[in-house]
């Protein structure tokens, strides 16, 4: 895409890459995958029970709402799918874009910071190995909020900064 620099691919791809392990030890628990995990674990997951369905939903909501973050990246981030009625073909205004990643990014933020006190304040009834596992797959995502962030200022300036028109960005 003209007019968008490196790093800023770099971030948004950054993203999809950093909710994955998390989604990934998700499917590994409906999967029956050793974990490290104990019953109570398995309890407050609901698994097995509802947790069969929504751990792979979350896992699937999860990762699809990271691969929006291509959006604004990629051209389909500036022009509406020629597919979609009424609106196929016509620029995205920009604050269609900008306030559900901005949001976005300041939730997943948020969550980071949960996610850290957490980490650190939890008592669980998880082996050693169990409890570095789960820190793997999950500790990524402390970077989805900063760099959904940064892609979504770029994302703003750059749709904005040509006679702060809304339309595809000019090269």
């Amino acid at each position: 895409m003209p007019g968008v620099p490196a790093w800023a691919r770099r971030a948004a791809a950054a993203v999809v890459w950093v909710a994955l392990p998390s989604g990934l030890w998700r499917v590994a628990v409906v999967l029956g995958v050793p974990l490290g995990l104990g019953q109570a674990e398995y309890d407050s997951m609901l698994v097995p029970g509802w947790g069969l369905l929504g751990l792979p939903l979350l896992s699937l909501l999860q990762e699809g709402l990271a691969w929006l973050t291509l959006g604004l990246v990629r051209s389909w981030g500036e022009v509406w799918p020629r597919w979609l009625p009424f609106l196929g073909g016509r620029p995205v205004p920009v604050w269609a874009e900008v306030g559900p990643a901005a949001f976005g990014a300041m939730a997943c933020s948020v969550y980071g910071v949960l996610l850290l006190w957490t980490t650190a304040h939890a008592e669980m009834d998880i082996a050693r190995w169990g409890k570095w596992l789960l820190d793997l797959c999950y500790v990524p995502m402390i970077a989805w909020g900063p760099l959904l962030a940064a892609v979504t200022v770029h994302y703003y300036r750059r749709r904005t900064r040509a006679g702060r028109h809304t339309g595809p960005a000019r090269s």
